[in-house]
């Protein structure tokens, strides 16, 4: 895809308040840790996850979404009443129906002929969003579109210690694909895109997609409607597997943008773990330096991680005019997507 008249209008982002470590977490998994003789720390170690965020018990997706969104709106010197499409994007939505996107519309009193609907597809979703809103301002049928997200991984975080304390078979092979949901956190973000129309800079070029569905097996999550989500990884595979299939896409996306990999001065990652993140900048060869970090402290934040860590650098004024951005996307599936920017 190739965009010529679609701009990044403003980004924001909702962090929450609470702070839990992994050590709290392994202090909670201490009789399961004792009985298959794991030592404290291995969490961090593996993933170097120190600490991911929460926000308090019974805060719904949308309104994580909606002050993300709201802060994108007041940071942007566009009425309202031009948004002309409003796309949640978040793993996590508040039911099953209507379209969480709704509850989001209503918080933010945006036009009654806004288009609104959900877009899910796991750590993917808000790039997914970006591209589609993108089309349709190039088309012309919209005059801005904001993309929102607000995950908060407290209930399956939970409900994986919950079942592991529970389960007195459960042994080092099947906890170990369980172990990828300790990482999992909270956060909000939104994206406001409008049709350039000559204004200069913050342009989105454009970008591409992989698939490679032949690894959906890796990483799959289930809800029972009651306690909460269960998720089940072959964190290593999916390792592999994603990793083969970043680089695949980073091809095409030099390829379809007609940009060299010498003048990508940034890039912005989905970031799952410290291991992922270096295997990846190591592979598609770009320095620690260029990326922007957060994982640490933030742990894996799905569908908000990458819009996240890209209003995150901004704030810290990791932009600069005139510079090329890469937005590197992943997701289970397995899904790639990478959007450029020139800022």
């Amino acid at each position: 895809m190739r965009f010529e008249n679609v701009r990044i209008e403003a980004l924001a982002h909702v962090i929450p308040p609470e702070v839990v470590t992994s050590e709290e977490l392994e202090q909670r998994l201490a009789p399961l840790y004792a009985r298959l003789r794991l030592r404290s720390g291995r969490l961090e170690l593996m993933t170097g996850i120190r600490e991911r965020r929460f926000f308090p018990p019974g805060t719904k997706p949308s309104a994580i979404a909606a002050a993300a969104g709201a802060r994108a709106l007041a940071a942007a010197d566009l009425e309202r009443a031009r948004v002309g499409c409003l796309v949640h994007a978040s793993v996590c939505r508040d039911f099953l129906e209507p379209a969480t996107a709704s509850v989001v519309h209503r918080a933010l009193e945006l036009s009654p002929a806004c288009q609104v609907f959900d877009l899910s597809n796991a750590c993917l979703g808000v790039a997914n969003a970006m591209a589609l809103v993108g089309a349709m301002l190039e088309r012309g049928e919209i005059e801005a579109g904001l993309v929102v997200a607000g995950e908060d991984g407290r209930a399956l975080v939970d409900q994986t210690i919950a079942a592991a304390l529970a389960d007195e078979a459960l042994d080092r092979e099947r906890f170990k694909r369980a172990f990828a949901s300790l990482t999992i956190g909270g956060g909000g973000a939104a994206v406001l895109l409008a049709r350039a129309d000559g204004r200069p800079g913050r342009r989105l070029a454009g970008g591409v997609v992989r698939a490679d569905s032949a690894h959906l097996d890796l990483c799959q999550g289930e809800a029972d409607g009651l306690a909460g989500p269960l998720m089940s990884t072959d964190s290593e595979a999916l390792l592999q597997a994603g990793n083969a299939l970043a680089a695949r896409t980073y091809a095409a996306f030099l390829e379809e943008l007609g940009w060299r990999h010498a003048e990508v001065e940034r890039c912005i990652t989905h970031q799952v773990g410290s291991a992922h993140r270096r295997l990846l900048l190591q592979t598609l060869a770009f320095e620690p330096e260029r990326d922007f970090p957060t994982v640490e402290t933030l742990g894996n934040i799905g569908s908000v991680s990458l819009p996240l860590s890209l209003s995150l650098a901004v704030e810290a004024g990791q932009d600069r005019s005139g510079q090329r951005v890469a937005l590197l996307g992943i997701g289970s599936g397995l899904n790639c997507m990478m959007l450029g920017v020139d800022w």
